[in-house]
């Protein structure tokens, strides 16, 4: 089978990748990831004149990609630069306006920014469990690190109504939203919403609803990917320059054998999440997607680890590039489903 990308595909790769190079360098991501709004509004709208979102759309729906490689192309070249920009929130948001056969201009063009508020306190990633009500077109219940919440004008939220999961379009300025930095940079918020009106965009969405959580955890594994790759470029240039004993410590045999197993790790988690990529809309989408966000969260972990490890003391610091590298490949195991979590789901597909 060809892995290789096509050329539209290979020409946004190259473009995104240009663009996060040189105008979301590492010293403007630090900046502007922590404080409000969480990301760069004006490089945001940059971002979608190049078409990043119109990738995640298929063209029934105005855009020109939506398929599993589409997407893990946009997310890689995020994971390389780590960049803050909230593309997950518009992924996942384009997957229910799809499914709902609603129009997404508004959003493929960036002019409305929007977020899914899928997960609460008591139910993060299981929609079984979720509590928010909706009744005579009023909302009331609380959302959970909303991604991307923090400035967004409309809000997709699933709540339960008549007994079945629906998707209502909430306007931000009806709610309570509270936004806040998450700990490896870019944002989130708490959305609260009390007899909060909104509009019913898609009724009977547990489908829906599972399809695009399916489609953001891909893209959590591409931008792992992406992060892990940059992540060991940034270790192996240390090996080559840092010296002890007047010898890089690169030549230490020790070290050389950890890099590899490192490099190893990487390519079977780029070959796990291509795999994922290949089975989106087939029947087996939801196993493969939890195998490769399962090989992803062990595999991102121990990178960011020996990152840090043969880095030393340095590698804790905020100057540091590796310090917020490692950050955001912990962190991505958290996202839509941690480890324990996806390793369970995997188990149930062999179990039934």
């Amino acid at each position: 089978m060809d892995f290789s990308l096509t050329e539209d595909r290979r020409m946004l790769s190259d473009s995104l990748n240009r663009f996060i190079s040189d105008k979301y360098g590492y010293d403007h991501r630090v900046k502007v990831a922590y404080d409000a709004p969480f990301h760069d509004t004006a490089l945001w709208a940059e971002m979608c004149e190049l078409g990043v979102l119109y990738a995640l759309a298929p063209e029934d729906a105005g855009g020109f990609g939506g398929a599993g490689f589409d997407i893990t192309t946009v997310f890689e070249a995020l994971g390389r630069g780590i960049c803050p920009a909230p593309v997950l929130g518009s992924l996942l948001a384009s997957k229910l306006l799809t499914a709902a056969g609603a129009d997404q201009s508004a959003l493929l063009d960036g002019s409305v920014r929007y977020a899914v508020a899928i997960g609460e306190l008591d139910a993060p990633y299981d929609l079984d469990a979720i509590e928010t009500e909706a009744k005579d077109g009023k909302l009331t219940g609380r959302k959970a690190v909303v991604y991307g919440g923090a400035d967004a004008k409309v809000f997709l939220v699933a709540a339960r109504s008549g007994g079945t999961l629906a998707v209502y379009e909430v306007k931000a300025s009806d709610a309570q939203v509270t936004g806040y930095a998450l700990i490896d940079g870019g944002g989130a918020a708490e959305l609260f919403l009390d007899a909060t009106p909104g509009t019913e965009v898609l009724a009977d969405a547990t489908a829906a609803l599972e399809d695009a959580l399916d489609a953001g955890r891909l893209a959590l594994c591409a931008e792992a990917v992406g992060a892990m790759d940059a992540t060991n470029e940034i270790l192996l240039d240390y090996l080559r320059t840092r010296k002890q004993f007047g010898v890089a410590i690169g030549k230490f045999q020790a070290l050389q054998h950890r890099a590899v197993d490192l490099v190893t790790e990487i390519e079977q988690a780029r070959s796990i999440t291509i795999l994922a990529a290949s089975k989106m809309g087939a029947e087996e989408q939801a196993k493969f997607v939890a195998m490769a966000k399962t090989l992803i969260g062990r595999a991102a972990r121990l990178v960011a680890e020996e990152a840090i490890q043969m880095h030393g003391g340095i590698a804790m610091t905020w100057e540091a590039a590796v310090s917020h590298y490692a950050k955001r490949l912990v962190m991505i195991d958290a996202q839509l489903g941690d480890v324990d979590y996806h390793l369970e789901r995997v188990i149930a597909t062999y179990a039934a």
